[in-house]
């Protein structure tokens, strides 16, 4: 094993990805996955709401993975060299585990099926344009705090 950055989103029907499987990433995931999903499930637990309610809890999940994925991706490929398994660890499996974009799709469903037609339209817009504006607004963020704690930019 090399300590070469790993892509943690290998395609199983490529053969030249496959070799890219090693045990200590899936263990990653595997990890990171458990804690986000726990983290989910407690947002989600504390901020309840009924199918026909806006999901306010799903959405401020996804909305702040999201914002996290962008600080995330900006601290491990412009701030500083993360080791190999950091991605696969937070990216894949913190984050992925937290955010649900799963649920939102069922939760649009549920407003739909109980006769609230716009609420589902609107959550369905409102979180794709929020999910988005947080990634950026992640990413921007951290490249000032970066630039104004180093006295540089990024690399």
């Amino acid at each position: 094993m090399t300590d070469r950055p790993v892509d943690p989103d290998v395609d199983l029907h490529v053969p030249a990805q496959r070799a890219e499987l090693h045990w200590p990433v899936i263990a990653a995931i595997a990890a990171g996955g458990a804690i986000g999903a726990l983290a989910r499930y407690g947002a989600q637990t504390a901020l309840p709401n009924g199918p026909a309610d806006f999901p306010w809890a799903t959405f401020l999940v996804n909305v702040s993975g999201c914002l996290l994925i962008g600080v995330l991706m900006v601290v491990i490929t412009e701030v500083r060299t993360a080791h190999r398994l950091t991605r696969p660890f937070l990216g894949v499996g913190v984050l992925g585990g937290y955010t649900t974009f799963s649920t939102y799709v069922v939760d649009a469903q549920r407003a739909v099926a109980a006769g609230a037609p716009v609420t589902g339209l609107v959550y369905l817009a409102v979180t794709m344009l929020a999910a988005l504006a947080a990634v950026v607004a992640g990413m921007w963020l951290t490249r000032r705090v970066a630039a104004a704690v180093t006295g540089a930019g990024t690399r």
